[in-house]
């Protein structure tokens, strides 16, 4: 890996989710997945989490990503990823 987008300052963390996790995501918000934001599976975020993981992330798996504002505090995003 030439560089790790991930450690970029202006990149906030991205972190995959279990399965198990995913469902408890979902169920305190009421919603499916198709009702979640969408990022690709070629987005250089997912791409470094894939070499660091060691494996590949496919469709479907939902991501979470932890923002830090300075006015607000941390706040949790997700993220399901998708084709292209």
């Amino acid at each position: 890996m030439e560089f790790n987008v991930l450690e970029h300052e202006m990149v906030p963390e991205h972190h995959l989710l279990s399965e198990k996790e995913e469902k408890k995501v979902l169920e305190n918000y009421g919603i499916g997945k198709d009702q979640l934001p969408k990022i690709r599976k070629t987005d250089p975020c997912i791409k470094t989490l894939e070499e660091i993981l060691g494996e590949e992330i496919s469709e479907g798996r939902v991501i979470k990503v932890v923002r830090l504002n300075p006015v607000s505090g941390v706040s949790n995003a997700y993220r399901v990823v998708i084709r292209g």
